[in-house]
């Protein structure tokens, strides 16, 4: 069996040249377009770089935005001012805070700032827990991407199948695996403690991981016609980039598999901008 891949560039295309009409729709009624504030704390690399991509894809689909960049030094008390005047803009729809930030800043106090209905991230307990309760509105940008992915995917259905998600972090992880008992999936959640995981991802019908570590699960361990969504984006010391699947490997036994680069990344970003118009619409019957 060779896997097919699922082209997250295509889709995340798709989605957002969809949402880019309905920006020229609102502006065509003599509304606004949405309005997303970027906050860049520092001056890590790759998160310039991933704060340009989201600047980028605002122009492209017609939205107004506004990149804020503050230096290391920001005190927290300077970082939640700039929060709360953004918090308090009727013309900014939606608010990132781009992680990491400098560790002398408490990064969930910050994002818990966040007005809730402008948390296009997804991050914010308020959204979480009504991810948790079914009833979701802003939602976490990566696992929802993900679910976009897997319903553009012909021929399958997601229901009913036994999902293994590897890895239990805030951003993903979690999020993932409500997304994943919403869509009707039997989920189970590996993480470090978990003492066989091969076992649980030779189980899986579905295996999302989101670690960060390349590799770590292996192309024999997927159950062949299994479903492989690597969230994992990892540079080796000769410059490749890799996911956290073995995927030469894992491509032999699976239906579907992402690639990396090329297959979540870009639905992040295009779910971040369709979150951004979704904040603008309920703005407007809040």
């Amino acid at each position: 069996m060779t896997a097919r891949l699922i082209d997250g560039k295509a889709i995340a295309a798709n989605l957002q040249s969809e949402i880019a009409k309905r920006v020229a729709d609102r502006v065509a009624q003599g509304k606004a377009a949405p309005g997303l504030a970027v906050i860049l704390v520092g001056d890590d690399p790759a998160s310039s770089i991933y704060v340009n991509k989201k600047v980028e894809a605002c122009q492209r689909i017609g939205f107004r935005s506004e990149k804020i960049t503050l230096p290391s030094s920001t005190s927290e008390q300077e970082l939640l001012a700039t929060i709360d005047r953004l918090n308090e803009d009727p013309e900014i729809n939606g608010v990132l805070l781009q992680l990491p930030i400098p560790e002398h800043i408490d990064s969930n106090k910050m994002l818990e700032h966040i007005s809730p209905a402008k948390d296009v991230d997804g991050f914010h307990a308020f959204n979480l827990g009504r991810l948790v309760q079914r009833n979701p509105q802003l939602r976490s940008c990566t696992p929802k991407g993900i679910i976009t992915l897997l319903e553009a995917i012909e021929g399958v259905d997601i229901r009913g199948m036994d999902a293994c998600v590897v890895g239990a972090s805030n951003i993903v992880g979690r999020p993932m695996a409500l997304e994943l008992l919403i869509k009707g999936c039997t989920v189970t959640v590996t993480h470090r403690f978990t003492r066989d995981l091969a076992a649980h991802v030779a189980r899986a019908d579905l295996v999302v991981v989101a670690v960060g570590k390349p590799g770590i699960v292996k192309g024999d361990w997927i159950k062949p016609g299994a479903v492989v969504v690597d969230v994992g984006i990892n540079r080796l010391d000769d410059g490749r980039i890799v996911g956290d699947v073995d995927f030469t490997e894992a491509a032999k036994r699976a239906s579907w598999i992402t690639p990396v680069p090329g297959g979540v990344g870009p639905m992040t970003v295009a779910t971040l901008m369709e979150n951004t118009l979704l904040a603008a619409e309920l703005a407007e019957t809040a």
